[in-house]
């Protein structure tokens, strides 16, 4: 088996492992947080959640459209962050794997889940039992807005991300110093080589 062929599916088997923990650990998190709820409420916090979907759909695009050259310069200027943010280029596949696919979907199963609880809430304060005509009028509805409203802002961050990708993987990287600075939490170690660069040149 090739070697590159190893490490693809033991990225995937690590990644699935984080998407089990992560989706069971929103999962709860929103359960409880919409437990008890009005509907108003609920709705507030489906739209937060497509947003935090939105935001990591974007930097996950900066991810692959950054060129690290700027980062090189900024790194040489010692200042913090550029070399996280040059790592970050350089694992764009891994990191925009991460965001776009972990991330982004995890949160539109979950806004989908509390989709549901919302309009099942606003169909009980309004008098009409489960599987009304009114309650899927209004499932239809919000479910519509939700949809229109996580393609409209992954578009929107899309054109974002390509446009202004030094800057946002730059913010990014600054995070990542600080989480290895101040929580000595390394998210990658370095070793992954220049994009498009092969392992092994033919002689």
């Amino acid at each position: 088996m090739k070697e590159s062929v190893r490490q693809s599916l033991h990225w995937s088997w690590i990644i699935a492992v984080i998407t089990l923990v992560l989706a069971a650990i929103f999962a709860i998190i929103s359960t409880s947080v919409l437990s008890g709820v009005v509907w108003g409420v609920g709705m507030i916090i489906v739209f937060i959640i497509v947003l935090l979907g939105v935001f990591f759909d974007t930097i996950g695009v900066a991810a692959t459209a950054a060129n690290e050259k700027p980062f090189h310069a900024m790194a040489a200027e010692k200042l913090p962050g550029a070399k996280q943010a040059v790592q970050i280029t350089r694992n764009a596949d891994k990191f925009a794997n991460f965001c776009n696919d972990v991330i982004g979907d995890i949160a539109g199963i979950i806004s989908g889940t509390a989709s549901a609880y919302v309009v099942l809430q606003l169909s009980i304060q309004l008098g009409h039992g489960d599987g009304s005509t009114m309650q899927f009028i209004i499932s239809v509805i919000f479910t519509s807005i939700v949809a229109a409203l996580t393609v409209g802002g992954k578009s929107v961050g899309k054109t974002l991300a390509i446009e202004y990708s030094t800057p946002i993987i730059y913010h990014v990287g600054r995070l990542f110093y600080f989480l290895e600075v101040k929580l000595k939490i390394t998210i990658f170690n370095g070793n992954k080589q220049k994009k498009g660069k092969k392992k092994n040149k033919r002689k």
